[in-house]
């Protein structure tokens, strides 16, 4: 049975985190109301030595890190998941000590890597998941990678994130069967995403939304982004019923993006509209709501 880290009240509703990653939000009714939000990106740098050419943050060796002392950072509240991304992460000299504040201050820390990083990084990811200071790792996989996967078999909490589009869809009967967690991320044309995105990613978007019910039973859990949700019309495929009761709500109803490298904030990472940071989180999720 999955550990219960933990239970609290936001808004008009009930949540409950577990170890394994599971997120159960209960009201009464059928609209849930936040006060914060519950689930949290954030971006702590520009840098970046993969140079992905569709990465949509415009990543590369002459981004710069964000501060992470900024007093925003101290106001995320206890259960909060914060998904900490780049960039590339790892990177930042100061992230241990910001991981290590995060726990002190009950904050659900997860973060994302690229499969290139992994190799690399390997023994420092193993010191962060040991010792509790992110719950939830995902691996950014474009395409099939046997390191990222013989990691994601051996750890639980383990997430491989594969791009709609980016992703070939003739790897996916690879990883089938392997007890392994996915996350399909929604295609982003922006940044470099708008000049890679061709003919080619259309039709590998097409092969998978035609793969999907082969997808949904190869895995011992498969997840989608709100981006991926639409472009792959998960909703017909599922049924309204079964949409309704696994939908984690639309992007900014519980949810933020914080660009801390230039001190923003918007309901999403691609959103358009952003705006200076506030004094707290609440602050600043409270004013999407106007």
């Amino acid at each position: 049975m999955p550990e219960l880290l933990f239970a609290y009240k936001n808004g008009n509703y009930s949540v409950k985190l577990y170890d394994d990653g599971t997120k159960v939000k209960q009201t009464v009714g059928s609209v849930f109301k936040a006060d914060f939000p519950d689930s949290l990106d954030l971006k702590i740098t520009d840098y970046c030595e993969n140079n992905c050419p569709m990465c949509h943050e415009n990543s590369g060796v002459h981004g710069r890190h964000a501060d992470l002392l900024q007093p925003i950072t101290n106001t995320f509240l206890p259960g909060t998941e914060v998904a900490i991304g780049g960039g590339d992460p790892l990177s930042h000299p100061g992230l241990v000590p910001f991981l290590q504040r995060l726990k002190q201050n009950k904050v659900v820390a997860n973060i994302t890597v690229n499969q290139k990083d992994l190799v690399r990084n390997e023994d420092l990811l193993m010191r962060l998941i040991d010792s509790k200071l992110i719950f939830g790792l995902g691996i950014s996989c474009l395409s099939y990678d046997h390191p990222a996967v013989d990691f994601a078999q051996k750890h639980p909490n383990v997430v491989l994130h594969l791009i709609n589009g980016v992703f070939p869809a003739e790897d996916y009967n690879k990883l089938f069967g392997k007890d392994l967690k996915i996350l399909i991320l929604g295609y982003k044309r922006f940044g470099r995403g708008e000049a890679f995105y061709n003919e080619k990613v259309a039709a590998n978007m097409a092969e998978t939304q035609r793969l999907l019910p082969q997808i949904l039973k190869g895995f011992k859990v498969v997840s989608f982004d709100n981006l991926a949700l639409s472009q792959l019309i998960i909703k017909e495929l599922v049924g309204k019923e079964e949409y309704e009761r696994i939908y984690m709500g639309d992007d900014g109803e519980a949810s933020m993006y914080i660009d801390l490298v230039k001190q923003e904030f918007g309901i999403s990472s691609t959103s358009t509209e952003r705006y200076p940071l506030l004094d707290t989180v609440k602050d600043c999720f409270q004013s999407l709501q106007r």
